[in-house]
């Protein structure tokens, strides 16, 4: 865990810089305390973050249940509804020791990569308002179906009317910071991968601002600056903290609110760790049923104190990954960044312009949502677009119904591609003159719902190992197991596990690319 400080704090710096605003903005979409977003950030990054088994993941409260805890804290009450977060929790974790965690291998890649994308869509739309320092039509307006008829897109056309020249100005600038950072200067010097692009560029927005607070042009209004709670005494800051009223453990509303929580909280954590284990440059396999234990734990935990509920969260983790974290250091740090801060400099924080963290989530949504992974999941095929734009369309209105429709689509056309043996998988384990030695040979037909099992066999597989794989009876290879296979051999190199591929054409020893192999050998596989 300390092997690789030098790129964990780094990006936990990054990440601090990204999470501050989502928790706050969380808590008040949620209709919430401030206060109780930035404790769920905590808890996300140090508790959940310590007993996870992602190394490169990040928690904090769940933008996903905001809808779901607006509505509970109205009806409940706060006090009674962290009962139903502290529930939620307990059975988050029945779920991680029923092994439910297998469920997110059942979505396919097109869905992943969907929800991705679309999640960057809604990154970049939703920070328009606040890069612009728009005074009219916050966030929160920017809906895809307003009551005015106008939209999200529409609202665009009207910006020059209502931005903040200040607001805009320093966010153009932090733009060419962070390009300039990420493209030109970090490959200068180590000084520079040490010293990251979104920490110089808050620093010369603090710096902006405060020279140009006075200014009747350029000055920028402070409720476009972040505003984190300013306790005036230790007392105060304790104050903040809430309890639960457990006396409402009896109403069954609370139960229901909790089922919900544990539901929707378990299946976004699941999603965002396959999406996040697709991003990862160096492929771990996060265990799933460990991640529900710590998610569970961390929702016990936020609860007690007056937490809003967690989850994985993608916008977190993949600003993590970009900024080169490699350990679960980097979610903990950034947990005790946002403790350090908020109990040390909240009124420092609250001079940074949240046009500079509109700058940074912008590159983020943009990395999430570029042009060219519209253009190579078109080049994939129907099958693979379709479930793809789907899921990236819907979700603009909702991610578990995106999710859910392109999950179906791709059942659908799944099963109108092939019907499934009931065998997939055949596995032979000898011992030869001292070498592990193993032969899979694929079914005839194998498709995305035989994700998990494959995984399982190929991690489970120790190292020195003989690997042999058989598909010449293979007709139909799905693609997301190709691309299993495709990660596997990045850890088959680190494992020492040697590879041979057998096929109709022929054989071929550890390939580098099993997609390239599949797509010039289609004639014997139909990818």
């Amino acid at each position: 865990m300390f092997k690789y400080l030098k790129n964990d704090i780094p990006a936990s710096i990054v990440v601090f810089f990204v999470a501050l605003p989502l928790c706050l903005g969380i808590a008040l979409a949620s209709g919430a305390p401030l206060f109780s977003g930035l404790i769920a950030g905590i808890i996300g990054g140090i508790v959940v973050g310590a007993m996870s088994g992602s190394k490169i993941g990040v928690s904090g409260p769940a933008a996903g249940l905001a809808a779901i805890v607006f509505a509970a804290i109205n009806s409940l009450g706060y006090e009674a509804f962290l009962v139903a977060v502290v529930l939620g929790g307990i059975i988050q974790i029945v779920f991680g020791l029923l092994k439910a965690g297998v469920i997110g291998y059942y979505f396919p890649s097109s869905v992943i990569k969907g929800m991705l994308t679309g999640i960057g869509i809604i990154i970049i739309l939703k920070q328009i308002p606040h890069f612009f320092g728009l005074d009219k039509n916050p966030e929160g307006a920017w809906d895809f179906f307003q009551s005015d008829g106008e939209n999200t897109f529409s609202e665009l056309f009207k910006i020059s009317d209502f931005l903040s020249p200040g607001a805009t100005l320093i966010a153009f600038i932090s733009i060419g910071i962070l390009l300039l950072w990420s493209n030109v200067l970090s490959k200068k010097g180590k000084i520079f991968q040490i010293i990251q692009g979104p920490l110089v560029a808050v620093v010369v927005g603090v710096v902006f601002y405060l020279l140009t607070k006075d200014s009747s042009t350029l000055g920028i209004a402070k409720e476009h600056l972040v505003n984190v709670p300013v306790p005036g005494s230790v007392d105060d800051f304790l104050g903040q903290f809430a309890t639960p009223a457990f006396s409402a453990i009896t109403n069954p509303e609370v139960w229901l609110t909790a089922f919900t929580i544990a539901l929707v909280a378990s299946l976004e954590t699941l999603l965002c760790v396959e999406a996040t284990d697709k991003l990862d440059p160096e492929k771990n396999v996060t265990p799933t049923n460990r991640e529900l234990l710590a998610q569970g734990t961390g929702n016990i935990v936020s609860g007690l104190i007056g937490g809003l509920p967690i989850t994985q969260v993608i916008v977190r983790s993949s600003a993590n990954i970009q900024s080169g974290g490699k350990t679960k250091m980097s979610a903990i740090i950034h947990g005790f960044l946002l403790l350090i801060s908020i109990v040390t400099i909240p009124v420092l924080l609250n001079k940074i312009p949240l046009s500079v963290l509109a700058a940074v989530l912008l590159i983020v949504g943009y990395k999430l949502a570029k042009p060219s992974i519209f253009k190579e999941m078109w080049k994939s095929g129907w099958r693979q677009f379709v479930p793809f734009i789907l899921t990236v369309l819907i979700l603009q209105y909702n991610l578990l119904v995106g999710v859910g429709v392109g999950l179906a689509v791709g059942i659908f056309i799944t099963l109108y591609q092939s019907f499934k043996n009931s065998h997939f998988l055949h596995k032979v384990e000898e011992d030869t003159k001292g070498e592990h030695h193993v032969k899979m040979t694929l079914a005839e037909e194998v498709t995305f719902l035989n994700k998990a099992t494959i995984l399982k066999e190929l991690d489970a597989l120790p190292e020195n190992t003989y690997l042999e794989i058989d598909v010449r009876k293979t007709t139909y290879l799905d693609f997301d197991v190709i691309e299993i296979l495709e990660d596997f051999a990045v850890k088959a190199k680190q494992k020492n596990i040697h590879i041979k591929l057998y096929s109709q054409r022929g054989t071929i020893e550890n390939p580098d690319s099993f997609v390239t192999f599949f797509k010039q050998k289609k004639e014997d596989i139909n990818v």
